[in-house]
Order: structure tokens, then sequence, then C-alpha cells
């Protein structure tokens, strides 16, 4: 949601570092992710490389959001899977992360993020879409002729976008195990009076009834013998 756009742009920060101009890197010069031709886009149209260095915290929000977060719809995408999508687009295109995401939610893969994608998204389990991805996204690095050069750090990053993208998927509120679901014992209930048997006579009572079938027997053998 674009509630996370901040959160998750502190997060990419912390894999993009700061100035890099690195010969083997295709993207040239960039400072904490920005290139110099997207600084000059967004920014700046006659820049120079002392003032990429010299970006400004605004600047930054302003190309990412803008040529990153809005490209890959990061506004509509479920909690933790705008995050994996965004840092992809940072790291390796936008269209790039696109195309994952669709192969990920068996759409069209077109490297365009509309309705039938997002609705494809939002029918999945997050966890499911964030270890698919960063499990392509990977296997696509690997793939590169730059992996010699960069596939510790990469590879360091995508482990770090997992985690952190599976975190933010987590509700805000702990949901109940199901385990601990009616473990508590219900209270025992009230012992139930059983109803008195008609042979439960007290000694006293039994006792004289036995002793009125003995008369009455005696009075019926007396009156036989008569």
């Amino acid at each position: 949601m674009d509630r996370n756009f901040a959160r998750a742009l502190q997060l990419v920060l912390k894999h993009e570092g700061g100035w890099s101009d690195h010969p083997a890197d295709p993207g040239g010069a960039t400072m904490k992710g920005v290139t110099l031709a997207n600084f000059r886009r967004y920014v700046k149209p006659d820049a120079t490389k002392d003032d990429l260095r010299k970006i400004t915290d605004a600047q930054l929000a302003t190309v990412y959001r803008r040529f990153y977060w809005d490209a890959v719809h990061g506004a509509e995408l479920p909690d933790g899977i705008d995050y994996a999508v965004f840092d992809f687009a940072v790291n390796s295109g936008q269209g790039r992360a696109a195309k994952y995401l669709q192969g990920v939610v068996g759409v069209v893969q077109d490297g365009r993020i509309g309705p039938a994608t997002l609705n494809a998204t939002k029918a999945m389990m997050r966890a499911t879409v964030i270890n698919d991805l960063c499990d392509r996204r990977m296997r696509f690095l690997r793939g590169l002729n730059t992996w010699p050069s960069f596939g510790t750090g990469w590879t360091a990053r995508v482990s770090g976008v997992r985690a952190a993208a599976l975190k933010l998927a987590q509700p805000d509120a702990a949901p109940v195990s199901p385990a601990s679901v009616g473990t508590e014992e219900p209270p025992a209930p009230a012992p139930v009076k059983p109803a008195p048997s008609p042979d439960a006579a007290g000694p006293a009572k039994g006792l004289a009834f036995f002793l009125h079938l003995i008369t009455r027997a005696i009075a019926a053998w007396f009156s036989r013998g008569r």
C-alpha cells in the first residue's frame, strides 16, 4: 500500500549505499541508487556528477517514487509484495520486475502491471508471491555476466529483501494460533444430585416395612389353618 513507500524506500537505500561509479556497472554513476540519467530526468536536466553526489532526501524520494514505485503500482500492491517488487525494480528495472511478478501470479507477462496483475496478486498468499519472486530474481541474477563482480552483494540483498518483505506482509495484530484455540479447560459442571431411588429409604423405614410383610404372612397362615 502507498503508506509503505517511505518504509520501503528506507529499506531500499540500505542496499543501495552511497556513491558508485563502477566501470562494470551498466547503470553508470549512481548516488544512493539514483543514476545520473534519472537525476537529470526528474530533478535537474543539466546535472553533473557532482550535483548527483549532493542529492537531497526530498530529491531522492521524488526519483524513487516517480521512476520506480509508481511504475510498478506500489500503492496498489499488497503489503510486503510492494516492497519486494519495488526493490527488484530499483535493482533490475521496472519492466523486468513487473514481468517476473506476472510470471509468479500466472498472468500475461507484458511488463505492465494493471488490473489483471493486481487482482491475481491479491488472490494469492503474500508469502508465496514474495518467496517465488525472490527465487526467480536470484535465478535471473546468477545468469548475468556481471555475477562474478556483484554476486555476493546481490545474494545478500535479495536475502534481506525476502526477510523484510515477509515481515511487512504479516498483519499488525498477531493472529491467534490454532493450537491455542480451545485449549483452556472449561469449568467443571456443578454436581447434579441424583433423584432418590424407591429402594433407598432409610433403615428404620425399611425395617418397619419388612415387619409389616411378616405380620401379614403369619396372619394369612393362621387364616388358612382354621
